[in-house]
């Protein structure tokens, strides 16, 4: 007689065994209609977890509740492969690792709704179910707001939306489809690549793939959706820091510079002479970094207060990180519209925050750069700056350009979707920044 703990053992060993075969034969069929998530689908192990609730991915295995899984296998095929692809698209999109500040319930909905608008558009057989009449309704007023959507930007159109509980409940049961509390586990030891870094490589090179098929996705709409969110993603978001190094000069600083510390000859002095080190760190090095800077923010009536505020925001984000700029700075922060209407000069970071907290826009008229660029011209020619290497204008571009190439570099910066650039002088620099990222390093 078969004693009974064996038993069940035997039984629980038999469910798991079914459950992999089920999730190996969903990856096989997702990856024979869809070539292109090869790499993605492969980079999920299987683990069963009792304690769950349904199905979920801490961006490394896939675990799951055997009875869930056996229970959605019952329902129909279609409904496993819908849910392993809907977590491969969270690790694609790195939702697991840029919530930031945002609040987590909303987060979660804001990611479900995403991946599942993404789902619906790819028109696979293998994962085909027809949407409700509500999930339509949501997909088409997300969409009056959204040209992608995003799980970023559908965050944003929630929060707007004030929704009862009950409304948000309502969302929350007709796109769940995963548990995400492993979200936020530890990696497993042992993992040489951090998860995010991984994702990123993986659709990196899935966009190459489904790029290079030399299929016209736009005109046959096939996974349109899914390009659109993979690009959109996948679009180098500006480091800011690195574009401000183009501004940078090269300068002594007191500092130790362990690069010219030699432990050899250090040690082998104390060791033949006591406390007499044969070579000591040199007290200064040479850096690259900001100095004279100067930021000119367009207050005309064109330009939104709430963006000028956040760029600022990422600015000052920047500046307070301390390694991008000198101890000691003269960063100018002019605001003009169609004169110059102040000036604020910047010398440390505390200025800077004080700064901040009562930044007021002044002007609201009309636009002309050039007053900006004869003020600063001005104050070149008064020696208030030692090295400027830099001007870096926030703007919407409607406006008067200068003829003239100043002595310096200078970068107009615009907003997408919100500027005018066919008047930009051909020496400028345009650096085009997207408010959804604008509005996530707010929030972040």
């Amino acid at each position: 007689m078969i004693d009974p703990v064996r038993h069940r053992q035997l039984e629980e060993l038999d469910t798991v065994n079914l459950c992999t075969r089920i999730l190996y034969n969903s990856r096989n069929e997702l990856y024979l209609n869809m070539h292109f998530l090869d790499i993605s689908l492969s980079s999920l192990g299987f683990e069963a977890d009792p304690s769950m609730r349904g199905l979920g991915t801490d961006g490394y295995v896939i675990c799951y509740n055997p009875d869930a899984l056996l229970g959605l296998y019952k329902r129909g095929r279609r409904y496993v492969n819908r849910a392993y692809l809907h977590m491969v698209f969270h690790c694609l999109f790195c939702h697991l690792d840029t919530r930031g500040k945002r609040a987590e319930a909303y987060w979660n909905l804001a990611c479900d709704i995403a991946m599942e608008s993404v789902i619906d558009n790819l028109h696979k057989k293998c994962i085909h179910v027809s949407p409700s009449p509500y999930r339509r309704e949501i997909y088409l007023r997300l969409g009056r707001q959204l040209k992608v959507l995003t799980a970023e930007g559908i965050y944003q159109a929630l929060q707007n939306m004030n929704l009862t509980e009950t409304q948000y409940q309502r969302l929350a049961d007709e796109f769940y489809v995963d548990d995400h509390d492993k979200w936020t586990s530890e990696p497993p030891p042992g993992q040489p690549i951090p998860r995010q870094t991984k994702w990123n490589d993986n659709r990196e090179k899935m966009q190459t793939e489904m790029e290079s098929t030399g299929q016209d996705l736009s005109e046959k709409g096939e996974d349109q959706s899914l390009l659109e969110q993979v690009q959109v993603k996948n679009r180098e978001r500006y480091d800011y820091k690195r574009f401000l190094r183009k501004f940078s000069v090269t300068k002594e600083e007191l500092m130790v510079d362990p690069d010219s510390f030699d432990y050899i000859y250090y040690t082998y002095g104390l060791k033949m002479y006591g406390n007499m080190p044969l070579m000591e760190p040199l007290e200064t090095k040479e850096v690259r970094r900001i100095e004279d800077f100067v930021l000119v923010i367009d207050t005309s009536m064109s330009c939104s207060g709430e963006l000028v505020r956040r760029f600022l925001e990422e600015t000052y984000s920047v500046l307070k990180e301390g390694e991008s700029y000198f101890k000691k700075i003269n960063v100018h922060i002019i605001q003009c519209d169609d004169k110059v209407r102040s000036d604020v000069v910047i010398t440390d970071k505390n200025q800077m925050e004080e700064y901040m907290e009562h930044f007021t826009i002044e002007g609201k008229g009309g636009t002309d750069f050039r007053p900006a660029f004869e003020y600063v011209n001005a104050l070149r020619a008064q020696g208030r700056f030692t090295g400027l290497r830099g001007l870096l204008y926030f703007t919407d571009g409607k406006g008067i350009y200068p003829v003239k190439m100043p002595p310096y570099d200078t970068a107009f910066v615009f907003i997408q979707g919100q500027y005018e650039d066919v008047s930009v002088p051909v020496w400028a620099i345009k650096l085009i920044l997207e408010e959804e990222e604008l509005k996530e390093a707010y929030e972040y």
